[in-house]
């Protein structure tokens, strides 16, 4: 059976184009610094993001912990939201891999109130850490892809500078938050210190990410980068993908936010399935099935049936995902399919 997958963004192939890159990549060592291809990804996304130097990652993990590592000393703590990716999704890394706390802050959507940020800045004491670090994430995945205000970026930035703490973004899917604004990603790139952009997502590249700041930041980023086993050597094959995701696919994700609302709309009307519109920004989108008595695992069992996937869950609220390959006709099947599970 052929599946409609919308379980992630993260399950897209690479593009015909970006296989034909791949197997024309010019390639050396990336370690000694002698790959053509990682170089022009690395310059590529320098620029996109408006910073002076690049650093290619095998994830976007590796790129967020890599960059809380380059920022902090161990025994620090960092402020960041209390669903981020970071503090939720990375295995613990914070405090396994670069040895600080969290001071977590409880947004709205995401986003964090400059006051309450301010607010965890510890002041110095001999009894605690140094707050060294803010994060930000943008889109927000947990909550369902909405984008954080450009205003309230620049507040927390400029308390940050405020106080002489970097600010860092985890920009996954930066391109989403970009095309909902309308602006370029330098627009938001530019309220952060460091930023971390995924390429293994909506924009198609089977492989890696990219993290973005000062030369200083790249330069002590690279040797973590190494200390965690991300030297890759002959990289550039993976970094070709990566140049046609920046350059061909970071202009077609309208599409993808256009399928979302679609599908976000035919749910809505659905009896028993609920989902906010106005939270509805990019291609996420967190549907509620309380009024049908179905949790996640048990939707995500019955649409699978029929040759649909989402990832299951416990609870009544769970994501939905467009992407690439999911076109108009595949997001009308899954308006009707989950129209009849319900009334099942």
């Amino acid at each position: 059976m052929e599946y409609i997958d919308i379980r992630s963004d993260t399950v897209t192939p690479p593009t015909r184009e970006m296989r034909e890159a791949m197997y024309r990549a010019e390639v050396g060592d990336d370690v000694y610094g002698e790959d053509p291809t990682v170089i022009r990804l690395e310059n590529l996304v320098a620029e996109e993001m408006g910073k002076e130097a690049a650093l290619f990652v095998t994830s976007g993990t590796m790129g967020n912990q890599v960059s809380v590592m380059t920022h902090t000393r161990r025994g620090d703590e960092i402020i960041l939201e209390q669903d981020s990716h970071v503090y939720c999704y990375e295995v613990g890394g914070l405090a396994y891999l670069a040895g600080v706390q969290a001071a977590l802050v409880k947004g709205t959507d995401g986003a964090m109130d400059p006051a309450d940020v301010e607010g965890k800045i510890r002041p110095l004491n001999i009894h605690f850490p140094r707050t060294s670090l803010i994060c930000m994430e943008n889109t927000h995945n947990r909550a369902g892809g909405m984008v954080i205000p450009l205003d309230n970026m620049m507040s927390i930035h400029s308390i940050g500078k405020k106080h002489g703490i970097p600010v860092h973004l985890d920009g996954a899917r930066i391109y989403n938050a970009a095309t909902y604004l309308g602006v370029k990603a330098k627009e938001i790139a530019r309220h952060c210190d460091s930023v971390n952009v995924c390429l293994s997502k909506g924009l198609c590249a089977p492989v890696g990410s990219v993290i973005a700041g000062s030369k200083e930041f790249v330069d002590r980023a690279r040797k973590f980068r190494k200390m965690l086993g991300g030297g890759m050597r002959q990289a550039g094959i993976l970094a070709a993908a990566g140049i046609v995701a920046v350059e061909k696919m970071t202009k077609d994700l309208q599409k993808d936010h256009d399928n979302a609302r679609l599908l976000a709309e035919g749910l809505n009307a659905i009896d028993g399935v609920s989902v906010n519109l106005e939270k509805v920004q990019t291609n996420l989108i967190m549907a509620d099935f309380s009024g049908a008595g179905l949790n996640g695992n048990q939707v995500a069992e019955r649409l699978r049936t029929h040759g649909i996937l989402i990832n299951g869950s416990p609870h009544y609220v769970f994501r939905f995902a467009t992407h690439h390959y999911i076109e108009k006709d595949h997001v009308e099947k899954v308006i009707d399919t989950v129209n009849k599970i319900v009334k099942q």
